[in-house]
């Protein structure tokens, strides 16, 4: 760290899904690290990660957007349509919120993950994506327009930061690569909760895991429809819920390890001795399979364009399978996953990136 003196970072992740909470969790541990005080700002269930995650680290309560998915493919559009007015007015709070909490607990940074209402007048203050790019699934024009009004947002932030590493190969594709860059915009690399102490192992691995995550209802369909073929699997396999707000499922088969949701500790070693991995193809759980090397089946959140085009994005690449959600066939999945390459996506380069720009930045604190 280039700055001696302490400062106090407020860090404040959207609460879509835990995702963005545990890709906080890198930047977190590096302020703590170098002696700064950081303060988490989220729902209940983000607050309980961050407290598991780091005991003694304060957190305060900041309201999410809480986004919901429609049931029907057909209908995903319509519904995040239709919630629009009210984002934006949680935006607006939120803006207000920040506005009252400097105040209470002189912020000397903001760190922001996707919240697009915490940018303040005279508390530098930082966004964090990797979605530069909306994907709408309406066409180029569309999503031309989209960026516009996206880029409107971020500008409103000191710094714009990329989780993705710059160039090519790359995990986000044109989402974090588009044709024109925001001024403020740098790169930090991939930002994974996982620790590697070492080498990622090479064996096949012991068994298969089912990692879950993301908002609902999605999220139990999911479940549902692996659990009664995991059910049948002839294998040994973890099930991981990735939710503590559900009732534990009864009458587990012996051949299956339950669990709702674990910490970073509890479930990096289930990770690392899988054979295989059956998730969502959600950004944050992108990087944490890549940080371990591990082999993974994606299953795309049905009419979430992002997933979708990153679960399309790495199979062409030969780095994870990918098999919709429709019509999911647990056999056949495993059948065809034995014969695909898994290649590595950046062997040989570093994925952490973000130090000198943190150490960059507080420097203009």
């Amino acid at each position: 760290m280039t700055t001696n003196r302490q400062r106090h970072i407020l860090v404040a992740p959207l609460d879509w899904g835990l995702g963005h909470t545990t890709r906080c969790v890198p930047l977190i541990r590096y302020l703590l690290a170098a002696g700064h005080q950081v303060t988490v700002a989220g729902n209940e269930l983000q607050r309980r990660f961050i407290e598991e995650s780091f005991p003694g680290i304060k957190t305060i309560h900041l309201d999410g957007y809480d986004v919901r998915y429609s049931n029907a493919y057909s209908g995903f559009l319509f519904t995040l349509l239709s919630q629009l007015p009210r984002l934006l007015r949680t935006i607006r709070q939120e803006r207000e919120w920040l506005e009252q909490q400097v105040v209470m607990h002189g912020f000397d940074g903001i760190i922001s993950d996707n919240r697009y209402g915490l940018y303040h007048s005279t508390v530098p203050s930082v966004i964090i994506t990797h979605q530069l790019q909306v994907q709408t699934g309406m066409g180029n024009f569309a999503d031309q327009l989209t960026r516009q009004q996206h880029y409107g947002y971020l500008q409103r932030f000191k710094q714009c930061w990329v989780a993705d590493v710059p160039g090519t190969p790359n995990l986000g594709g044109s989402l974090s690569h588009p044709a024109i860059m925001p001024e403020q915009a740098k790169y930090i690399g991939l930002l994974s909760q996982m620790q590697v102490q070492q080498q990622p192992k090479a064996e096949d691995g012991e068994h298969l895991l089912v990692l879950l995550s993301g908002p609902e209802p999605q999220r139990t369909i999911l479940s549902d429809v692996l659990w009664e073929q995991v059910a049948a699997y002839k294998g040994k396999a973890v099930f991981v819920e990735g939710s503590s707000n559900i009732k534990p499922r009864e009458n587990v088969p012996a051949h299956i390890i339950y669990h709702t949701r674990l910490t970073q500790k509890e479930l990096q070693p289930l990770i690392e001795n899988a054979a295989f991995v059956v998730c969502r193809s959600g950004y944050s759980s992108l990087m944490d399979l890549l940080m371990l090397g591990r082999k993974a089946i994606l299953v795309p959140t049905p009419g979430q364009t992002e997933q979708e085009y990153l679960a399309k994005h790495l199979q062409e690449q030969g780095v994870f399978y990918s098999v919709p959600q429709k019509n999911f066939v647990l056999e056949d999945a495993l059948g065809a996953a034995q014969s695909f390459p898994f290649h590595s996506l950046l062997a040989g380069k570093p994925y952490d990136l973000f130090a000198p720009v943190i150490d960059s930045w507080l420097q203009l604190l």
